[in-house]
């Protein structure tokens, strides 16, 4: 009997096991991001406007299966974040006539992050629509600052590189992810296109007398495609 159980037991492992690996989905999925930062409110007072920044991101992940509609998502993913400044004002040369000048600072990281995600599908069906909820630990690999001038002509913009390493910029980044999608069966796979919000909870500077509360905000599309492995 000890016997007949242990195997039945060995057997049920196998078979659930198998079951689950059989419906486990690798999947990629590319789109844009329009990121931003939280605006300290003592800027509030002042001329300048803090805008969204286009960027692209990228991810792999794998789909596990933990019930009829729930699934585990883990992913590797690469985000562009950052913001842009736009700054503006006029030189009067009397007579009513004025100059318009102002100037953009677009401020933009590329971080490697890897988001844990639930997955909730509401339906049944070869349409699906779902939910996402999780948390994402990121860091920055790098970063970029441009900068061009406007009036009644354009500069040339100048790029130039964000020294990571002097201690001013924290380089990880620690956010919640919310998020919902459509996905649709096609071949072996399925298609699907989801949008997600992206809230940071870390300080981008930590000066040694200051600490700005600066912290990353933003929104993504994308579109991608996943099949099922291990069958």
């Amino acid at each position: 009997m000890k016997r007949f159980t242990l195997a039945g037991i060995i057997a049920l492992a196998f078979t659930i096991t198998h079951t689950v690996t059989a419906q486990v989905q690798v999947g990629l999925r590319g789109g844009a991001t329009w990121s931003g930062v939280s605006k300290p409110s003592y800027l509030n007072n002042l001329p300048t406007d803090i805008k969204f920044e286009p960027g692209l991101t990228g991810a792999v992940f794998l789909e596990i299966p933990l019930s009829n509609r729930v699934s585990f998502r883990p992913e590797v993913q690469y985000m562009q974040k950052g913001f842009a400044i736009r700054q503006s004002f006029d030189i009067g040369l009397g007579g009513g006539f004025n100059i318009p000048l102002g100037a953009k600072v677009a401020y933009q990281t590329r971080f490697i992050e890897t988001p844990l995600l639930f997955k909730v599908n509401l339906n049944d069906g070869p349409v699906q629509g779902y939910l996402l909820a999780g948390g994402s630990a990121g860091y920055a690999a790098n970063g970029r600052i441009r900068t061009r001038g406007s009036g009644i002509f354009q500069t040339r913009p100048i790029d130039f590189p964000i020294e990571m390493g002097n201690g001013a910029f924290n380089r990880w980044d620690f956010s919640a992810i919310a998020g919902l999608g459509l996905s649709a069966e096609v071949g072996a796979g399925k298609f699907f296109a989801e949008a997600r919000y992206q809230h940071g909870f870390s300080r981008q500077y930590e000066l040694s007398i200051l600490q700005l509360p600066i912290r990353n905000r933003g929104l993504s599309a994308s579109i991608g495609y996943s099949f099922p492995i291990g069958q």
